[in-house]
């Protein structure tokens, strides 16, 4: 099993797993595309973790030895299903973050830029995107998500100068949005989770505030304002909401259900 899936307390944890990088193969898209969908499909849930497995890498990409054996045709099909993949994680309304605590370089930071936060340990490794120095383009979403996340001017310098930066740069550049320090990373990243999913938070209102964001910022503002009054009705129409404006009458802390 390359990725490996558990679901507790609300949140789905999808593990890559191929040692020593967790680099990815079409198999591993495959199950990963597979963990995906068992998240979303699954009421239980409501926010998914991604991680590699092990502490020196999150993922360093796609397999360079097997796209050295495989045609230019299995590459292109390789390619857009591992876009299909990724775009159905960004578009699974549950919220989605990538805890970083080794090397995230390449495909695997292609990855990462597919969920909705990135959380990172405090020196862990590197991130860039250095397919420039193979000959070839980020083509896995990285060209598209980066300048969506740090701008254009800083991603093209990243992209075309392929170098790597530390958890701090990522950081100061928007790129990561929580950075963690000391030894207990993944209780660091369990707790930041727990945040967002009931009695606590309103599970059902995250997921359609990245929804209208997500979807959103790809069409113009009527579009996006019209969607958001979509996704705000059907809100209205929640357990959730009528509990929280109860709750805020009778002065007390809600009691949030994801229902």
């Amino acid at each position: 099993m390359l990725v490996g899936y558990q679901a507790a307390g609300g949140v789905a944890t999808l593990t890559l797993t191929n040692p020593p990088a967790n680099a990815y193969s079409y198999q591993m898209m495959q199950e990963l595309d597979a963990a995906v969908l068992r998240a979303r499909m699954d009421e239980g849930v409501h926010v998914i973790v991604l991680r590699g497995a092990g502490d020196k890498f999150f993922c360093a990409g796609a397999d360079i030895a097997m796209l050295g054996t495989v045609t230019p045709e299995f590459k292109y099909y390789f390619c857009l299903h591992a876009n299909e993949t990724l775009c159905r994680l960004e578009a699974t309304p549950k919220l989605v973050i990538a805890a970083i605590s080794g090397h995230c370089v390449g495909g695997g930071l292609e990855v990462a830029l597919a969920a909705d936060l990135r959380v990172a340990r405090d020196g862990g490794g590197k991130l860039g995107l250095p397919e420039v120095t193979l000959g070839v383009l980020p083509g896995t979403g990285g060209t598209q998500r980066l300048a969506r996340t740090i701008g254009r001017s800083k991603a093209i310098e990243m992209m075309v100068t392929g170098a790597s930066i530390d958890v701090a740069r990522a950081h100061t550049l928007g790129l990561v949005n929580v950075v963690f320090e000391g030894d207990d990373f993944w209780g660091q990243v369990a707790a930041y989770a727990q945040q967002f999913v009931p009695p606590g938070k309103a599970a059902r209102a995250v997921g359609r505030i990245k929804r209208a964001v997500q979807s959103g910022l790809e069409t113009d503002l009527a579009s996006g304002l019209a969607l958001e009054r979509e996704l705000q009705q059907q809100l209205f129409e929640s357990a959730d909401a009528r509990e929280g404006i109860t709750a805020f009458s009778e002065k007390r802390k809600p009691q949030f259900t994801g229902k």
